[in-house]
C-alpha cells in the first residue's frame, strides 16, 4: 500500500490549522508555528495563508436582565508563513511566524453599566464615598490583546527500521500587545519580545504515510511597559494630565500536543490529535496604571482539545479532508470560556507551481454563567452560540 505523503502531509496539516481556529479555543490560543512544513519533501518549501475567525458570543442576561447589547466578540486573523530548508536528507530547518495567541471584546451599554454599578456598591461598601466611587467607576468599552511568534525550528532525521526518526527543537521571541478602552481613557503596553522554546520528536514510515510526533512548547513570560492615556473628561478632572505610565505582567502557557496519522487504504489517511495546554498559569493579569495596582482576573483551568479526522485523495488534482475538533472550556466563571465543537473541512487543489489549500470551521460554543462571587465584573451568563471560520493558504516546494 503506496500513499501520497506529500498530499496527506498538506491535509492533515490545513486541516489541523481550521479545527483550532474555533473561537476562544483553547483560551486565548490562535495559530500553530507550522513545523510539519519540515516533514514534506525537497529542498526548500515556502508557505503562507491566513484564517478568518468570526464569534458570534454574546449575553443572554445581565445582572439578572435579559441581555440587549448584542455580541461582545470581536473578529480576528490569523497569518501564518513558514521557510523550510533541507540541504541534506538528515538535516532541516525553519522559520517561522504566526499570531500565537490573541483575544478581543467590546462592550455595549448594558455591560458597561452592570460594572459600573458593581464597582460602585463594591467602594461604598469598603467605605469610599458614593460620590468618589461614582466618579472613579470605570467600565470597560473594549479591551484585547495579541502575541506574534517568530520561530526558527531545526530537526535531526535519521534512519530507525522501516522509517526515519527525528529530533526537533528550536527556539522563538514572542511578543505582546494589550490595549483596554475605557472612558477615561486608553490603556496600552507592550513586550517587544520574550524568549521561549519548543522541542519534539517524531517517527514516520512515509510509504504508509504513518506519523507519530510529539512536540512541547514553553511558556512564555511578558513584562510589558506603556501608558494609560487620559480622556478629555478625565484630563479636566484630575487637573490636565494627559497621560501616566503603565505596565503589567503576566504568563502565557506552554503546551504539550501528540499527533497520530496513518494510511488505511490507498488514498485514504485518517489522523488524530491532543493536546494539553497550562492555562492555569493565567490566573490574572497584573497591571499597573501610575501607582495604582489593577488586575483582569480569568482564574483558568488547563485545557485539552482532541480532533479526529479523515483525508482522502480524489484524483491528482484534488484532495480533502474532514474533522471534529473538541475544546474543553477553561473557566472557572470569572468570564465565559466554555467546551467547543468544531466542525472543519479543507481541500488541496494543485494549482499553478504550487499548492492551494482551502477551507472552514463552523463551532458550536456551549453555554456559561459568569459571576461576581467567582471574579468577574458582573453577573452574566450567555448561550450556546456559534462561530465561523475560513482560511486559505499556499504552498510551493522548489
Amino acid at each position: 500500500m503506496i500513499i501520497n505523503q506529500f498530499k496527506f502531509g498538506l491535509v492533515a496539516a490545513l486541516s489541523a490549522v481550521l479545527g483550532a481556529s474555533s473561537a476562544f479555543a483553547g483560551g486565548f490560543s490562535r495559530g500553530d508555528a507550522n513545523t510539519d512544513i519540515l516533514f514534506e519533501p525537497g529542498t526548500a518549501n515556502i508557505d503562507a495563508g491566513f484564517i478568518y475567525v468570526s464569534p458570534q458570543r454574546s449575553y443572554d442576561t445581565i445582572s439578572g436582565a435579559k441581555g440587549t447589547d448584542g455580541r461582545f466578540s470581536d473578529d480576528y486573523w490569523i497569518p501564518s508563513a513558514a521557510v523550510a530548508a533541507r540541504p541534506t536528507d538528515m538535516f532541516g530547518c525553519a522559520l517561522t511566524y504566526t499570531q500565537s495567541f490573541g483575544g478581543g471584546a467590546t462592550y455595549g451599554t448594558q455591560a458597561q453599566t452592570a460594572e459600573a454599578t458593581n464597582y460602585i456598591t463594591a467602594a461604598v461598601a469598603s467605605g469610599t464615598p458614593l460620590a468618589v466611587a461614582r466618579a472613579t467607576a470605570n467600565p470597560t468599552i473594549s479591551k484585547g490583546f495579541y502575541s506574534n511568534e517568530y520561530g526558527a525550528t531545526c530537526d535531526v532525521k535519521m534512519d530507525a527500521g522501516k522509517g526515519k526518526f527525528h529530533v526537533l527543537g528550536g527556539i522563538f521571541l514572542e511578543d505582546f500587545s494589550y490595549t483596554a478602552k475605557t472612558p477615561g481613557g486608553t490603556l496600552s503596553f507592550k513586550d517587544d519580545g520574550s524568549v521561549g522554546y519548543r522541542v519534539g520528536a517524531a517517527y514516520e514510515i512515509p510509504e504508509y504515510a504513518l506519523r507519530a510526533s510529539l512536540m512541547y512548547r514553553s511558556q512564555v513570560k511578558h513584562n510589558a511597559t506603556g501608558s494609560f492615556d487620559y480622556s478629555a473628561v478625565a484630563m479636566a478632572a484630575n487637573g490636565g494630565i494627559a497621560r501616566s505610565a503603565a505596565s503589567g505582567y503576566g504568563t502565557l502557557p506552554q503546551s504539550v500536543k501528540l499527533y497520530l496519522q496513518s494510511g488505511i487504504a490507498p488514498d485514504w489517511l485518517v489522523y488524530g490529535s491532543v493536546e494539553w495546554t497550562n492555562w492555569s498559569v493565567l490566573q490574572t493579569l497584573n497591571y499597573t496604571v501610575g501607582t495604582t495596582a489593577k488586575q483582569d482576573k480569568y482564574y483558568w483551568k488547563d485545557g485539552w482539545t482532541i480532533q479526529g479526522g479523515v483525508g482522502h485523495k480524489f484524483n491528482d488534482t484534488i484532495s480533502g479532508t474532514l474533522n471534529i475538533t473538541w475544546d474543553q472550556g477553561v473557566g472557572t466563571g470569572a468570564d465565559i470560556q466554555t467546551d467547543t465543537w468544531t466542525f472543519g473541512a479543507g481541500a488541496l487543489i494543485n494549482a499553478g507551481p504550487g499548492v492551494l489549500k482551502v477551507g472552514g470551521g463552523i463551532s458550536y460554543l456551549t453555554a456559561g454563567t459568569q459571576s461576581v462571587a467567582k471574579g468577574a465584573n458582573y453577573n452574566a451568563t450567555s448561550p450556546g452560540s456559534w462561530a465561523y471560520a475560513v482560511g486559505a493558504a499556499y504552498n510551493i516546494k522548489f
